[in-house]
């Protein structure tokens, strides 16, 4: 048992297949897309309607401009979207201006016409994390919401977590801790709703994993352990023999939860790294998880008790990762670094195809096709052209989405062979793009620093 894990099993405190249900939730509609990666962090959309093509002229529904900038995803719950948004600090490189001016915003957009409905703002908890370092590469509105259908939820790092209803009116607002992390990154890690738990990744803010009553906000139970300090992903619920589990990666390890009382269940070693940014992967009883540095991949097979490590780990790989967050389709895992598309076998981790993103002069994605010299791309692209894009691809319709920071939207076929289909960017956003899309009902939802779009079939 690692040290990690040791620290997690003394010193915790306490207080499947892509078409696994989004636990605990009844009352929103199926073509919803209610949290991070849309239900249960899978990524997946069966919407067969969905344009592959778009521009300023081609396909925009409406455009909205924001009130501030943010990494955090749109959400879709009924004629809703919801968006979270920052102001008043941090949102220029040239001038910051005053962290007391720091406003966290949530807005809610009609879906049909694009309006904004209402924009309601919470001040900051001071002090926050200073405007330097990484922090400036994302800012300070970087977890996605997640709703019931009834509520909206938003997680504003140590400000806290604050309930509002479908009118705007804020419910509640809870801390769960005004820490910072080691590393002085920020947060990002979204929460996700369990029955009437809302479980929160509090990553820098306490080292814990806590779950809020989703009505009142008071405290249900805390786990607390040094390995959720390097965590910026997500965790996923899946069920395996009639049992809910909730699947967390860790730096070097993966851990399942009881999402009802926060037991630990089972742990396994995964990747060895001393940070994670992307969130394990649910499949068919099998959690998967690919990122980290140097990276990798491992499976882990559902249902185990306490160390799982040499009974339910199927295979461990050194499957190339990098910040965003897998996809699991027809048995093929895809995993996303820097301009670099990773495919390998759900069953095995063996490779089965690779390609390289296009520069946004319209080169197409060539399989297999070694890697250029010159880094892992960033602000001003790099690697082939492509761009490091911070944001989660998702499937639609078989078909892989990816955004870049710069604004060029990827659109491939989700089999082997990575197919270009499309290569798309709003000409006239040069804002960066670093949200993972959303997808409801035959609309795609994109968000950059200036503006939300729904794209759409006329």
């Amino acid at each position: 048992m690692s040290c990690k894990m040791r620290l997690a099993v003394s010193g915790i405190v306490t207080h499947g297949l892509l078409a696994v249900s989004f636990l605990g939730i009844a009352t929103v509609n199926a073509d919803d897309w209610t949290r991070f990666r849309g239900p249960n962090g899978t990524g997946a959309s069966a919407d067969q309607n969905v344009p592959t093509t778009w521009s300023d002229t081609e396909n925009l529904k409406w455009k909205t401009p924001l009130p501030g900038p943010g990494l955090s995803c749109p959400i879709v719950v009924g004629d809703r979207v919801y968006v979270t948004c920052y102001t008043g600090y941090g949102t220029s490189r040239e001038n910051p201006g005053q962290m007391q001016d720091l406003r966290r915003h949530l807005v809610a957009v009609d879906r049909n016409s694009g309006e904004i409905l209402w924009n309601n703002s919470v001040a900051a908890v001071l002090p926050e994390d200073p405007y330097e370092g990484f922090i400036q590469e994302h800012g300070y509105a970087s977890h996605t919401p997640v709703s019931d259908g009834e509520r909206v939820y938003a997680f504003f790092g140590k400000s806290g977590v604050v309930a509002f209803d479908r009118d705007g009116k804020q419910l509640w607002q809870s801390s769960v801790g005004n820490e910072s992390g080691i590393r002085g990154w920020g947060t990002a890690s979204s929460p996700i709703l369990y029955e009437d738990l809302l479980i929160v990744p509090a990553s820098a803010e306490s080292e814990a994993l806590v779950a809020l009553n989703k009505h009142t906000g008071s405290e249900v139970w805390r786990k607390e352990a040094e390995g959720f300090g390097g965590v910026w992903g997500t965790p996923i619920l899946m069920t395996s023999g009639g049992r809910d589990e909730l699947v967390f990666a860790v730096p070097g390890e993966i851990w399942s939860f009881s999402p009802e009382t926060g037991q630990l269940l089972w742990y396994a070693e995964g990747v060895p790294s001393d940070y994670v940014t992307t969130s394990a992967v649910a499949g068919e009883g099998v959690a998967y998880f690919v990122g980290g540095r140097p990276g990798g991949g491992v499976a882990v097979r559902l249902g185990g008790e306490g160390d799982v490590t040499k009974s339910h780990v199927l295979w461990s790989e050194n499957v190339q990762g990098g910040i965003p967050t897998p996809l699991l389709h027809n048995g093929y895992l895809f995993s996303f670094s820097g301009d670099r598309v990773t495919c390998v076998s759900a069953e095995t981790g063996q490779p089965a195809g690779q390609a390289r993103l296009g520069s946004s002069s319209g080169r197409e994605l060539i399989p297999g096709e070694e890697r250029r010299p010159g880094g892992r791309g960033g602000r001003g692209g790099g690697g082939g052209g492509g761009g490091q894009s911070y944001a989660s691809p998702i499937v639609v319709d078989g078909r892989i989405y990816l955004p870049t920071r710069q604004g060029t939207v990827h659109v491939m076929e989700a089999n082997p062979q990575l197919t270009a289909v499309a290569q798309n960017r709003f000409e006239s956003d040069s804002s960066e793009f670093q949200a993972t899309p959303a997808v409801s009902n035959g609309q795609l939802f994109l968000r950059s620093n200036q503006a939300l779009y729904c794209i759409a079939k006329p």
